[in-house]
């Protein structure tokens, strides 16, 4: 296999680790893995919030401080790359939220969609730098009228924020990001091949 094979099919894995840490970000309440997923001057459309990544990021902490309960699934990703550093992305998402709205009540949505994403490769690293979310299901449900700890009964542990979900207890420190592997296994490829770019 070619070394631009080997770097595309890296690439590829780099560009899928980002999008699942934007879910881990947003279901675990991870600021630091919701920050890795986009660069500092990425856009976000996403719903009604149109603009920085960074508003978009300070929104959603906000929201993490009402303690909702979000899974975010992703699925058919799709990359096609523009070029050597950018790529446009489209994923499939199935989310269902729940979380107070503006007036106190709880509320449970389940959401479908895409992410259409523009993807930039800078130093060696993949990251939103474009998104917009696409919605093409939505449905109101009831929540649950009894506490979790009823409903979960006997399975345990239940999912909770970070740093108290038990993903963050594998091992002796947090579980380091994917890429950072990628792109030391991309950098032993190449100086095994001769070329000592970093």
């Amino acid at each position: 296999m070619d070394q631009a094979k080997i770097t595309e099919l890296l690439d590829r894995e780099a560009i899928r680790d980002c999008l699942y840490r934007y879910c881990r970000g947003i279901d675990r309440a991870d600021e630091a893995a919701l920050r890795g997923a986009y660069w500092p001057d990425a856009h976000d459309h996403h719903g009604a919030y149109c603009g920085s990544a960074e508003g978009f990021i300070r929104f959603a902490l906000g929201v993490f401080n009402t303690g909702p309960r979000n899974i975010h699934q992703i699925t058919n990703i799709l990359i096609e790359f523009i070029s050597s550093a950018k790529a446009a992305v489209e994923s499939y998402f199935t989310a269902l939220q729940r979380g107070p709205d503006k007036d106190g009540e709880v509320r449970q949505t389940l959401l479908c969609g895409r992410y259409c994403d523009l993807f930039q490769k800078r130093e060696g690293e993949w990251r939103i730098a474009e998104r917009t979310v696409v919605y093409d299901w939505i449905e109101e449900q009831i929540p649950p009228a009894v506490l979790e700890a009823e409903r979960f009964g006997p399975r345990q542990p239940i999912g909770a924020p970070y740093p108290h979900d038990p993903v963050y207890a594998l091992g002796t420190r947090r579980i380091p990001f994917r890429h950072d592997a990628f792109r030391d296994f991309e950098r032993e490829i190449r100086i095994g091949n001769g070329d000592n770019r970093l």
